[in-house]
């Protein structure tokens, strides 16, 4: 069983679809190496700053980046508390397939024909 890490049910969903899309996954590694304004990010991609900016906060929207205003520019950031809490739930993920995966291997490697004394021979 897996058990809970303080997420609800509507923050992983909110996380895996912020994560399953490249460019979000890419603007988020962007924003580990350093803090950018959405525009130095828009200029690294080849879309609209308009695309750029619905990407952002659909990563904000997951709690894994934060933004702050800075005069007039808007600064991103990763949000290491959430991308900690998502790597404890991945884990938690993996145990839990593990753990089942080496049960179906017991399963698997028991004698399905066990000798049976009172057999006729």
């Amino acid at each position: 069983m897996v058990e809970r890490i303080e997420l609800t049910d509507e923050q992983m969903d909110r996380i895996f679809h912020a994560l399953s899309q490249s460019t979000r996954r890419d603007m988020l590694r962007r924003t580990l190496e350093g803090e950018r304004s959405v525009s130095e990010l828009a200029r690294e991609y080849d879309m609209s700053f308009a695309a750029v900016h619905k990407h952002v906060s659909v990563l904000e929207r997951a709690e894994l980046v934060v933004k702050r205003v800075a005069g007039r520019e808007r600064r991103i950031r990763a949000n290491p508390d959430m991308i900690a809490r998502t790597r404890t739930l991945l884990a938690q993920y993996e145990a839990m397939w593990r753990a089942r995966i080496a049960r179906l291997d017991e399963l698997l490697a028991e004698d399905p024909n066990p000798s049976d004394s009172n057999a006729p021979a």
